[in-house]
């Protein structure tokens, strides 16, 4: 199954959706619950970063018996430092980003806890790809 959503820059109304509805997907398939609750924290995340920082960009599902693969592509201004976004804490949101309670810096943190594996490719002014799996 191939599934893809796309993510609007500053959408913050709707940051949720495109995970949201992959949980809806999963429960259909009977996956276990656990996996499901991985899954959505992982894309939730990582579906916040894209309307946070990156200008918005596209996810691309594939789910079969063995897991599922997400990525998320975007034309953002990319990530300087990748090791100092993967620690805990580390934020470059802006204000009022913040002020509407995103941008704490756990969100890569987040992603790399849910998931059996992570892969980040980036490029300062270019953008980002983040492709995650997890298993079932």
């Amino acid at each position: 199954m191939h599934f893809e959503y796309t993510i609007l820059d500053n959408d913050f109304a709707n940051a949720g959706a495109a995970s949201s509805s992959i949980k809806k997907i999963l429960k259909q398939l009977n996956i276990d619950a656990k996996k499901i609750k991985r899954v959505v924290i992982a894309v939730y995340e990582a579906e916040v970063n894209a309307i946070a920082h990156a200008n918005g960009g596209t996810i691309y599902v594939d789910i079969d018996d063995k897991g599922i693969e997400v990525t998320i592509k975007d034309s953002g201004p990319g990530i300087a430092d990748l090791d100092l976004a993967m620690q805990v804490g580390y934020s470059t949101a802006s204000q009022k980003v913040r002020e509407m309670g995103f941008g704490a810096g756990m969100g890569l943190p987040n992603i790399k806890n849910n998931v059996d594996l992570l892969d980040i490719k980036t490029e300062v002014g270019v953008g980002t790809q983040i492709k995650m799996v997890v298993n079932f």
